[in-house]
């Protein structure tokens, strides 16, 4: 594109999944135009990140649709949160003016309906994939992808959830599978586990990350003599609070305080997969994609993730992932044991996992494609 602006809406500025995803984008898009400026709620570890790799920060008020807000109790902050939000939004289309628009996740309803009235060719990026959610509920969630002319999607199963809600959308969608970072010499996983396993959660602090299914799994190995450690990285969304707190309630109550440690939001999370044995995915819910097993095998680390959704696509063909009933703690607690005792063969094979999703997922990759993408004039279907 010949003197192009990009203008990039973001929901958070954390360096979770989604954010270490646009990310890349950015990093991509700043290679192929003229001006990337990205929106974000907040400042944060992703702006800083973001400034670093050449990209414009504006931060503003934003609307992000989150489930509370879509129940009766939430529609006051709705209103509110909406009129400021596209307000903001608005002003920083008005100041940028630019030719390309990009969504990042489909929590940002009112970004694809301001962007065409201000006449940007509007691209939107879904990560979510959200098949237990109800007919009306996902007709919400994802009607704002029908003004957008182009549409990137991270996975197979978000595809298909969304265009179970909206056939057409199938013409105008693309599948670009997320660029996954790996450390760039991992260490090789230790001889031998005999003074116990070394546990590691990453993600939010939610029920449907299930953090609790792995304290309980470690529970359930105490119970049999088995010696585990959990080391829990991750923090709560806005409201979650009680749910952290009823973590450390359990752990407590289990007498595995000495052994389970939470370390709330990291940044860099590879010290802590150096050292870990192996990084458990428990998700309750359907998942879009599942970075962090990527990460986790990236890092030649074995993987015991929910038999769900976009884990699957995460650990399809990985040798050293273990695929478990969703929901269930004693599911976790048989793939440790099943791991530990073949632990020496596990060894073995966490170069080629490594390999074989280093090649899937290669930032350098994602970022070209991306920037195809997005900066390519795409017609409206």
């Amino acid at each position: 594109m010949t003197s192009s602006t990009v203008l990039v809406a973001h929901p958070g500025s954390e360096l979770y999944g989604s954010d270490r995803v646009l990310l890349d984008s950015v990093i991509g898009l700043v290679r192929s135009a003229d001006r990337v400026v990205v929106t974000l709620p907040e400042e944060g570890p992703l702006s800083d990140a973001l400034r670093e790799n050449g990209a414009e920060v504006v931060v503003g008020p934003a609307f992000v649709l989150r489930k509370r807000l879509m129940r009766p109790s939430g529609w006051g902050e709705l209103v509110r949160t909406g009129w400021n939000g596209a307000r903001a939004a608005w002003s920083v289309l008005g100041r940028t003016r630019p030719e390309v628009l990009y969504v990042s996740t489909i929590t940002l309803p009112l970004w694809p309906l301001l962007g065409r009235l201000r006449r940007a060719r509007v691209v939107l990026h879904v990560h979510e994939g959200e098949a237990s959610a109800g007919r009306l509920t996902k007709s919400v969630l994802y009607g704002p992808a029908l003004l957008a002319d182009r549409i990137l999607v991270n996975s197979a199963f978000s595809s298909a959830v969304m265009t179970s809600t909206y056939p057409r959308l199938a013409a105008r969608a693309e599948i670009v599978p997320n660029a996954v970072p790996g450390p760039s010499a991992p260490s090789a996983p230790r001889e031998a586990t005999s003074d116990g396993l070394r546990i590691l959660f990453v993600g939010r602090l939610s029920p449907r990350k299930g953090a609790d299914l792995v304290v309980d799994a470690v529970r359930l190995l105490d119970e049999r003599g088995i010696q585990a450690t959990l080391d829990i990285v991750g923090s709560t969304f806005e409201g979650y609070e009680p749910y952290e707190e009823s973590l450390r309630i359990a752990i407590e109550a289990s007498r595995l305080g000495e052994r389970i440690t939470l370390h709330g939001f990291q940044s860099d999370i590879w010290g802590f997969l150096d050292r870990a044995d192996v990084l458990v995915v428990p998700s309750r819910l359907d998942e879009p994609f599942g970075n962090t097993a990527v990460e986790g095998i990236l890092a030649a680390r074995p993987v015991i993730a929910s038999d769900t959704s976009g884990l699957r696509e995460a650990t399809d063909g990985i040798p050293t992932a273990w695929r478990v009933t969703p929901d269930s703690a004693a599911a976790i607690a048989d793939a440790l044991v099943d791991l530990a005792a073949r632990w020496s063969e596990v060894r073995g094979q966490v170069d080629a996992s490594r390999r074989l999703a280093a090649d899937r997922h290669s930032p350098q990759r994602y970022q070209a494609r991306v920037a195809e993408l997005v900066t390519s004039p795409n017609g409206r279907h």
